[in-house]
């Protein structure tokens, strides 16, 4: 196992290098260039030449990427054109906003996709089954911020059930130790300001964990399927195998494999939706200040954050690979 891991981390390290190389290039390709974001209303042709000059931005892209990456492997991000802070510090802020978010959104995607998916497969050609196909064909369709929108003006607006905004209410006096406000809450038993966090997060949550939760929900029916029309569950319900055990520990085990590989490669669609989910919610993270970077042109921003999100996706399929050898063994053996 320590083996596979040493192995993925290392495939990292060209994925990564590559990755910067088309992020870097991109970047330089928006309009304005980097001169004309730092310097913002103050960008007088004088004023860029100057900057061009100081920062290096007029030597050609091949002396400013070893110069950026080099900042990069010594922790230096750039600082924000917006907020004059360094991004690193921004990010560290924002961080935890959004890492709550996700592992909400995905605790629910998970929770009740698997579990759909299965009863589905389980009752195929039923009631439950047909409903199950066509829920999670509504959830794929509908786009994230209409959903997003929707339960917010029903479960918010109108009901009153939840908040509409933020992360916590501003009345709320709670210590963050952590910036994680459910944990810090937790930490430091202020179990008012844990409660009121965690109604900030349901509907984001909700909203965000909708397109996973469908396509989790359609892998896990569709694999299911095919495992128990597999040999080797023939074979073990031929020799007496009790029905619990054998969905327990042959059909549901062996279905996980695809499931596994579906919800790693659902992490990325969970940090991008973020975006539009964190920007109806007023939801201070990384998402909406990624938006807000995008239309003030924060080029230190935008290169910092996507590379950020990036290496968290990058570590979310390197969780997925060593899943694998946990769900099923002889992956362990073959590897």
């Amino acid at each position: 196992m320590a083996r596979l891991v040493l192995q993925r981390l290392a495939l990292l390290i060209p994925t990564l290098f590559g990755l910067s190389i088309l992020l870097f290039l991109w970047v330089r390709a928006l309009p304005g260039g980097p001169a004309t974001a730092l310097l913002g209303e103050r960008a007088t042709p004088e004023a860029v030449e100057r900057l061009n000059t100081l920062y290096g931005f007029d030597r050609p892209l091949h002396e400013q990427y070893v110069r950026w990456l080099g900042q990069l492997l010594q922790g230096n991000f750039g600082v924000s054109s917006r907020t004059r802070l360094p991004v690193l510090e921004e990010f560290l802020t924002r961080f935890p906003a959004t890492i709550e978010l996700t592992a909400l959104a995905l605790v629910i995607a998970i929770g009740v996709g698997i579990p759909l998916g299965y009863v589905a497969a389980r009752y195929r050609g039923r009631f439950l089954d047909h409903s199950t196909v066509v829920a999670s064909l509504i959830g794929v369709t509908i786009p994230v911020f209409f959903l997003a929108f929707l339960l917010k003006y029903v479960f918010a607006v109108q009901l009153g059930w939840f908040p509409s905004t933020g992360r916590q209410s501003p009345a709320m006096i709670a210590t963050h130790p952590t910036g994680f406000y459910v944990l810090d809450g937790l930490l430091t038993r202020e179990w008012d300001a844990a409660w009121d966090a965690l109604l900030h997060l349901v509907l984001p949550a909700l909203a965000l964990g909708s397109i996973p939760l469908a396509i989790i929900a359609r892998i896990t029916r569709a694999s299911v399927i095919e495992v128990q029309s597999a040999d080797y569950v023939r074979t073990a319900r031929a020799k007496g195998l009790k029905p619990p055990r054998l969905r327990r520990r042959v059909v549901l085990r062996n279905a996980m494999l695809p499931v596994a590989t579906t919800i790693g490669l659902q992490v990325g669609l969970l940090l991008s939706g973020a975006v539009l989910t964190e920007t109806v919610f007023a939801f201070n993270g990384i998402g909406s200040f990624l938006a807000d970077a995008v239309f003030d042109l924060d080029y230190a921003v935008l290169q910092g954050f996507i590379l950020f999100i990036a290496v968290v996706y990058a570590l979310a399929n390197l969780t997925v690979d060593v899943s694998y050898g946990i769900i099923d063994p002889r992956m362990r053996a073959r590897r």
